[in-house]
């Protein structure tokens, strides 16, 4: 087992982790999205801006979810550990977020390039129907996200009072 002092230094990476990523979801769908559209001269500037931040905090949340679950598993020295409803949703919040970013920001990007601008293409447009799909997808993915990095903070807080 290790040091109390290294276990402590092992679960603030674990909690430090998922603060980030939880952190970047948030600033990101309710700061820097809504103000891009708001600001920006134009849905196509705001939209670029959107997609290009959602995949930097794609990365970062990977890079945080490969931390938090290395943390975990040198800090109890077992891979059961990361079949631990906590782990398990990092797990989930991981796989959404690969998902997003390798499956429906690439065909969203395609589709972006197609129509030349989504704010001049027609409503009716099949291209823009298959964008706004694809768009509510991604939405239900970050969503997804969200709700199970907060499962996991609850349960890793909980575990933490448990002395887990």
């Amino acid at each position: 087992m290790y040091s109390a002092p290294m276990a402590s230094l092992l679960r603030t990476i674990e909690f430090l982790g998922l603060g980030l990523w939880l952190g970047s979801d948030v600033f990101l769908s309710f700061v820097v999205a809504p103000g891009a559209f708001r600001i920006l001269a134009s849905r196509d500037q705001a939209g670029a801006m959107v997609g290009y931040g959602l995949g930097r905090m794609h990365m970062i949340g990977v890079v945080c979810g490969i931390a938090i679950l290395l943390a975990r598993s040198l800090r109890t020295r077992t891979f059961a550990s990361l079949a631990t409803p906590a782990a398990l949703c990092v797990v989930l919040m991981m796989l959404l977020t690969v998902v997003s970013q390798h499956a429906v920001s690439p065909r969203m990007a395609a589709l972006r390039v197609q129509m030349g601008s989504i704010q001049a293409t027609v409503a009716d447009s099949p291209l823009l129907a298959e964008f706004s799909r694809l768009h509510r997808a991604s939405v239900s993915l970050e969503s997804g996200v969200l709700l199970a990095g907060l499962a996991a903070m609850y349960l890793m807080a909980k575990d933490l009072g448990a002395g887990h």
